[in-house]
């Protein structure tokens, strides 16, 4: 018996096949299988590591030391930040970029980066030394010796915190604003250092700058040279070699450390600036001309690189044009390329009396001489600089000077003008 309209009828026919389902299943399977053989090998899995190489850190840890031996400190700085970026919790990688930013002059910079390393680990010694030696550089005596006096609780045996802390101490004695034994404490934290650390780069220069400020120039060179032993293309140890030469009346040896300086460094003027002074001293004012236009290319807007250029063209008889750079020294300006001048500081610049005084000899020396201008900046010097027996000397002879040609008139006198000393200085 069968039942009717059962599905399981034996004679139910059988139902043609249907090759469209059949050529659209046999795409997709040829579909998959090329998606599976050419698609997906070339798709980076979720939560795999790229199969690319990265760079690993300590190569740019040993790429910095590398530039840095070779004086090449910007580069050094973008090596280490490279590492900072890899291992941002590497304390290490911070101090050793906040050296050499000191050594780039990027202080503030180098400050930032102590910090950070402090705040990775606030008991690191070389931390809060560096951190100490670029505020000693930002003048902030005060939190400088703060923090090199951490440096060195945290571990007497620093030779490196020794080493800043001679420098701060000199640089407080210059600036007198440090203990009253300064000069013998900075000494004495300059021996310690090299005998903590006879290789260490920093002890040898603090040792040389204590003797480059006290005056014994003659001890100061043959630190300076062991330190440019241990790195022969840092800038700064040129610089401050040429110093102790220019002191001691080398001027051969001065020059030609300037020389290696400014090689090192081309777009820093103070080697310009130093070798312009040699040749003016010595005569030679046309190349101490050329040295002081190159060292005011590179910093047009100090006013007191347009100063030294002013007492170059007046040594060199081209008044007009030394007046111009001396009324930029004084009032400050705006150059034809925007660059703005400020005023020079009478009362910090370390040359400031001699270019006023050129500036006034200057003054007369035009035709008609310009007596009246002349004689007021000489009343500044006296007035400004009235415990200064050089400015005083100046003032008062500029002065007379143009109280002599204008005849026998009474001289107008200064505030707190000092007797002229017996002693003649050369303009």
């Amino acid at each position: 018996m069968y039942l009717r309209g059962s599905k399981w009828s034996m004679n139910k026919r059988r139902k043609p096949w249907n090759w469209f389902r059949i050529i659209l299943l046999g795409v997709l399977v040829a579909g998959a299988v090329y998606v599976n053989q050419f698609i997906i090998p070339t798709v980076q899995p979720i939560g795999i590591p790229s199969p690319t190489p990265t760079r690993d850190p300590e190569s740019f840890v040993s790429e910095a030391e590398t530039l840095f031996t070779q004086g090449k400190l910007s580069q050094s700085i973008e090596a280490y930040t490279e590492v900072v970026r890899a291992r941002p919790r590497d304390s290490a990688a911070y101090i050793a970029m906040a050296r050499v930013q000191v050594w780039a002059r990027k202080y503030a910079d180098a400050k930032t980066s102590a910090e950070n390393a402090i705040l990775i680990n606030p008991n690191n010694s070389n931390a809060h030394a560096v951190r100490g030696w670029a505020l000693d550089f930002q003048k902030d005596y005060v939190n400088a010796t703060s923090s090199i006096k951490k440096a060195l609780e945290i571990d007497p045996n620093n030779a490196l915190a020794h080493a800043y802390y001679a420098e701060l101490l000199m640089d407080e004695s210059e600036n007198n604003t440090g203990p009253l034994d300064a000069v013998q404490r900075a000494s004495d934290e300059s021996k310690k250092a090299v005998e903590l650390d006879p290789s260490l780069l920093e002890a040898h220069r603090a040792r040389g700058y204590v003797h480059y400020l006290t005056n014994h120039n003659d001890l100061a060179v043959p630190e300076y040279q062991y330190a440019i032993g241990i790195n022969k293309n840092l800038e700064d140890l040129y610089l401050s070699l040429g110093l102790c030469y220019r002191v001691l009346e080398l001027n051969d040896d001065a020059i030609n450390a300037f020389t290696q300086a400014l090689t090192l460094n081309p777009s820093d003027p103070l080697p310009n600036l130093y070798i312009s002074l040699i040749e003016a001293k010595l005569g030679n004012f046309a190349p101490a001309l050329q040295y002081a236009q190159q060292a005011l290319q590179a910093e047009p807007s100090n006013p007191n690189y347009h100063g030294n250029l002013g007492v170059m063209l007046y040594r060199n008889f081209e008044y007009e044009k030394a007046i111009a750079e001396f009324k930029l020294m004084e009032d400050g300006g705006t150059l034809t390329d925007g660059t703005v001048v400020e005023p020079l500081d009478l009362l910090t610049a370390p040359r400031a009396s001699q270019y006023y005084y050129i500036y006034a000899v200057t003054l007369t020396k035009m035709n008609p001489p310009q007596c009246g201008e002349a004689v007021k900046l000489a009343l500044i010097l006296l007035d400004k600089l009235r415990t200064d027996e050089t400015a005083a000397f100046y003032g008062n002879d500029i002065v007379q000077t143009c109280a002599a040609d204008s005849g026998p008139t009474e001289t107008p006198a200064a505030p707190g003008s000092a007797k002229t000393p017996t002693v003649t200085p050369t303009p």
